[in-house]
């Protein structure tokens, strides 16, 4: 990342061949369309160029920081455009997108079925609103509306339900 703050072409290079597919299948679970991921995609990438200085590895390791960046972008385009989400969107936060595989390559033990059977032990408004915030890119101000909750509530719903997550799938 380092390289990449220096305006360093070939590490950008390097950064994106090991990093694009596990960044375009993050951005392809927020936006319906292959042609809304791909603009995200792009605009993540232009994102990471050009504030590659801001990162801090003691915050995150770049694979989390460029994930959040491409989360947020997919997020403002679907927003931004009539698409509102993907309905096979998996996304729970930025911890779990780092660990969830690229597509095509093996995964680490966190499953599908595993994470299902995870949300379904969350009572159905909890998951809803797991489900509509991190899958369809849904604001805590939309969700509060959507629920009839203050935005405090939301939050504070989103972050239990997400440590429940965590400590269902093992800790990870």
């Amino acid at each position: 990342m380092h390289a990449v703050a220096s305006r360093d072409e070939t590490a950008f290079k390097r950064l994106y061949d090991r990093t694009s597919a596990k960044l375009f299948a993050v951005v392809r679970r927020i936006a319906i369309s292959e042609a809304a991921a791909e603009e995200a995609l792009q605009e993540a990438w232009v994102r990471i160029w050009n504030h590659a200085d801001r990162f801090d590895p003691a915050l995150a390791s770049p694979i989390t920081w460029m994930t959040t960046i491409a989360r947020h972008a997919a997020i403002d385009a679907v927003r931004k455009g009539p698409e509102r989400a993907s309905a096979t969107a998996v996304v729970l936060d930025e911890e779990l997108a780092d660990k969830l595989p690229a597509p095509g390559s093996t995964t680490d033990g966190l499953t599908g079925p595993q994470l299902r059977r995870c949300l379904e032990g969350l009572e159905p408004d909890r998951r809803g609103m797991v489900l509509l915030a991190y899958s369809y890119g849904y604001s805590r101000e939309e969700l509060s509306r959507r629920f009839d909750k203050p935005v405090a509530t939301v939050k504070t719903i989103l972050r239990r339900s997400l440590i429940a997550l965590k400590e269902c799938l093992g800790g990870r």
